[in-house]
């Protein structure tokens, strides 16, 4: 892709996140739009975001990591984005006034204690080098009208990252089976999703492989200290004013908001 029509794109997509409103998804004026072009576009969003914002990377983050969203999206690997520290929350509230039409989903998220560098990761690999693991939860918000959007879209527009909140506690890694762990998504108290870490290509730890290896394809790795979202472990959630929301995870204590109109 041209570089001039990847920075146009991206700083389309980045005017859509600063001023909340949603724009009609990108291959409807670009309907031959690659995967490949995709990146390029997030690429030059992201150094929006590092460059004119001054922001800071906390890590990377994993999308489409269950068969059924794979299935639906016509894929064979996830895709993914990455997390500003302004996305990060503190416990405590949200505003709905600071995004579009945002959903919530349960994820395990892991810290890395040493540098990741692909190809060929696995997840043992993976489970060596992770310092610790926590639970969260993902805030996604895509910028496209009525949340819809191809393969390319999403990519190019980071993942539909926005927002997440991290529980209060880090865990070792070995002291969980974490494919088994359990995961409720409650809204108001009601049961809406429920899940556990299999649901994230069979093991989080995978998600976490998958990645690095996706990375090594341009030269890129993951390095000690970021703080890895894996993939939904439940299905996302949208918000309404008033919502209070808790994940409650096995073994891991619970994390949760409420959203302000």
């Amino acid at each position: 892709m041209d570089k001039k029509l990847a920075e146009a794109l991206a700083e389309h997509l980045y005017g859509a996140e600063k001023t909340e409103r949603a724009v009609p998804k990108l291959t409807i004026e670009h309907p031959k739009l690659s995967v490949e072009d995709a990146y390029a576009i997030q690429e030059q969003l992201i150094l929006l975001k590092l460059e004119r914002d001054e922001l800071r990377i906390v890590g990377p983050k994993m999308g489409l990591t269950s068969q059924a969203k794979m299935k639906q999206m016509n894929v064979s690997e996830p895709i993914y984005g990455y997390i500003f520290d302004d996305m990060v929350v503190p416990r405590g509230a949200i505003s709905l006034a600071d995004y579009i039409h945002p959903k919530v989903e349960a994820e395990i998220a892991f810290v890395l204690g040493e540098d990741i560098e692909g190809p060929g990761v696995t997840g043992a690999q993976v489970l060596a080098s992770t310092a610790y693991v926590l639970p969260a939860l993902e805030i996604i918000d895509s910028r496209y009208e009525n949340f819809q959007f191809t393969l390319p879209d999403v990519i190019a527009d980071n993942a539909s990252s926005s927002g997440v909140v991290f529980g209060s506690t880090l865990y070792r890694p070995e002291d969980f089976d974490l494919e088994l762990v359990g995961v409720t998504l409650r809204i108001n108290g009601e049961l809406k999703e429920l899940g556990a870490g299999a649901a994230v290509v069979g093991h989080p730890a995978h998600s976490v492989a998958m990645l690095a290896n996706m990375l090594a394809r341009k030269g890129l790795k993951l390095k000690a200290g970021q703080t890895i979202l894996t993939g939904g472990v439940t299905g996302a959630v949208k918000l309404h004013p008033g919502d209070s929301v808790t994940a409650a995870f096995d073994g891991m204590g619970s994390v949760g908001f409420t959203v302000r109109a």
